[in-house]
């Protein structure tokens, strides 16, 4: 069992990294919030939960111990399972989904993508006693993390939000579509809130 993996960043994305531990390159899942949180940096530790099924071995990581036992809580919930949790962390920060199930914020948790009603008053009710023990380990400063410092050209950021929302089993064409639409109004924003605006569109 991996409990994390400490090494250089080959390569990173927003929706996985490729973390070089000792010259063996991990192909690592992560949320668009881990990956802000990568930006700018050589090496890492990625804490990492295994999906072991009969067809894959899938690695999920994340920048905390907090982030993950999130992502574990909302697998928990009856129809949650590991890229719809991967959703829910890459819309909101961690603070802000430890706040909105905390207050029953019903209405955030539906605008994010693939979460409908019933599964928000699911996650809501399963995850509301549970919550609090992770929301006050996280930083207060954490609401504002996803602001992105660099400013890569708009083509580029077009290409990487594409790219992650491919990866994250959406249909390239109209993800192309949203994601043009939203760097017309908005060319200036960073590439999370990019990826964040097509989730809420697509």
């Amino acid at each position: 069992m991996i409990d994390y993996l400490n090494g250089r960043i080959a390569e990173l994305l927003p929706a996985k990294v490729i973390l070089d531990v000792n010259g063996i390159g991990y192909d690592i899942n992560i949320s668009l919030y881990t990956y802000t949180s990568l930006q700018g940096k050589e090496d890492a530790k990625i804490y990492i939960y295994e999906n072991i099924r009969e067809d894959a071995w899938v690695l999920f990581g994340f920048i905390s111990q907090e982030e993950r036992t999130l992502f574990l809580l909302l697998t928990s919930v009856s129809g949650i399972g590991g890229n719809t949790a991967r959703m829910i962390l890459s819309s909101v920060s961690p603070a802000e989904l430890c706040k909105a199930i905390s207050q029953g914020d019903e209405r955030l948790l539906c605008n994010i993508k693939g979460i409908g009603k019933r599964s928000a008053q699911r996650i809501i009710v399963e995850l509301k006693d549970k919550i609090p023990a992770v929301g006050d380990n996280l930083p207060v400063s954490e609401e504002n993390s996803s602001k992105n410092t660099l400013t890569p050209e708009a083509e580029e950021k077009v290409k990487e939000a594409v790219q992650a929302l491919t990866m994250l089993g959406f249909s390239p064409a109209p993800t192309k579509k949203a994601v043009n639409a939203i760097i017309e109004t908005h060319p200036n924003v960073s590439t999370e809130e990019l990826i964040k605006l097509a989730l809420k569109t697509i």
